[in-house]
Parts: C-alpha cells; sequence; structure tokens
C-alpha cells in the first residue's frame, strides 16, 4: 500500500513536471508580445494564464454560437486582407496567387451561405466548423483554399463561366434600369415636395 502510494505521488510529480515545463514553453513564445506584458502587469496573472484562459473562453463563445458568427467573419477576413496586402507589395507573385485563390473561395462560399443560413443554423457546432474550415483555407501550412480551388472550383468555373458572364450582364441591366426608375421617383416626390411647400 505504502509503494502504490510512493508510485502515485512520483507520478503526480512527473505530470506537474510536464505541465510546468509546458507552461514554461508557452511563456517564452508570449514574451514576443508586449500587450501581454502589459495585462500580466495590470491584473498580477502571468499571461500563459491569461492567454489559456482566454482560449478557452473563445471556444467556449465559438461552441455555444455566442458571438461565433461575428468572429468567423472577423478571422475569415483580417489577417487574409493583412496577407493580401503584403502580397500586393511583395515582388513574388506565388503569393498574390495564393491570396487571390483564397479570396475566391471566400466569396464562393460566403455566397452559398447567404442563401442556405437558416439552413445552416441548425447544424450543431456550425460556427465551429467554419472556423476550423476558414483557418484550414488560410493557414500557408495547409494552403485548403488552393486545394479546394484546384481540385473543384476551377472546373466548376470554367465550365460555367458564360453562365456567370449573362447572370452578372443581367443583373447590371436589372440594376441600371432600378435605379433609373428610383431617381425617377425621387424626383417626382421631390418635386411634390417642393410645390406643396410653395403652396403654404
Amino acid at each position: 500500500q505504502i509503494q502504490q502510494l510512493n508510485f502515485q505521488s512520483i507520478n503526480q510529480s512527473i505530470n506537474m513536471d510536464v505541465v510546468q515545463a509546458q507552461l514554461q514553453s508557452l511563456r517564452k513564445k508570449l514574451d514576443r508580445f508586449p500587450i501581454l506584458e502589459k495585462a500580466e502587469e495590470a491584473t498580477k496573472i502571468p499571461k500563459e494564464y491569461l492567454v489559456i484562459a482566454g482560449s478557452f473562453i473563445l471556444l467556449s463563445l465559438l461552441f455555444f454560437g455566442i458571438g461565433a458568427g461575428s468572429l468567423c467573419s472577423v478571422v475569415g477576413f483580417v489577417y487574409p486582407a493583412y496577407k493580401s496586402l503584403l502580397a500586393i507589395e511583395s515582388k513574388n507573385t506565388k503569393d498574390d496567387t495564393q491570396w487571390l485563390i483564397y479570396w475566391v473561395v471566400f466569396c464562393f462560399f460566403s455566397t452559398i451561405e447567404v442563401f442556405t443560413d437558416t439552413l445552416l443554423y441548425w447544424i450543431p457546432f456550425y460556427y465551429a466548423f467554419k472556423l476550423a474550415f476558414l483557418l484550414w483555407a488560410m493557414l500557408p501550412q495547409t494552403r485548403g483554399a488552393k486545394f479546394l480551388y484546384d481540385s473543384f472550383l476551377k472546373d466548376f468555373l470554367k465550365k460555367n463561366e458564360s453562365k456567370i458572364d449573362a447572370a452578372l450582364d443581367e443583373a447590371k441591366r436589372t440594376a441600371g434600369t432600378l435605379s433609373q426608375e428610383i431617381a425617377a421617383a425621387t424626383a417626382e416626390i421631390s418635386a411634390a415636395g417642393m410645390s406643396a411647400a410653395a403652396g403654404y
């Protein structure tokens, strides 16, 4: 019995050493961010615990769908937009292609999402899957957007290019006609308002 207790305490000690080593490793990685230093000084809580707690809260919100749509939109837009701006300024054209492909994939799935939004709302953990998908699509380690484009979207878009162009032309004509009708109606309302004001 004593030997078993000694073995358990040694095992717990080893586990704590592993946890402490992981926390120290995380702390070294977080030393690069001065804002975390300030947060640590202000709260008197070690920055590695702040990051772990913040990550847990963020994942919990995502898991339960509270603000998850906004979080997915920010993640899917901010980092890729920043990397796209860097790609525009660099002389390397490979990164330009990568981010153009990402934006094609992002817009394609955003368009689909607009029409299926009410159905997608009922899928459990939809936003968690969406966030994972966006990360997979954008990160340079995975290059998921390029994979999707090469294996599916490229053929689909080339096959339907004439239909897409025709739909865009029709939308442009409809928008032009609609804007002319709105302008005419606005002018009519303004004229009627001015004549009514002049009558007073």
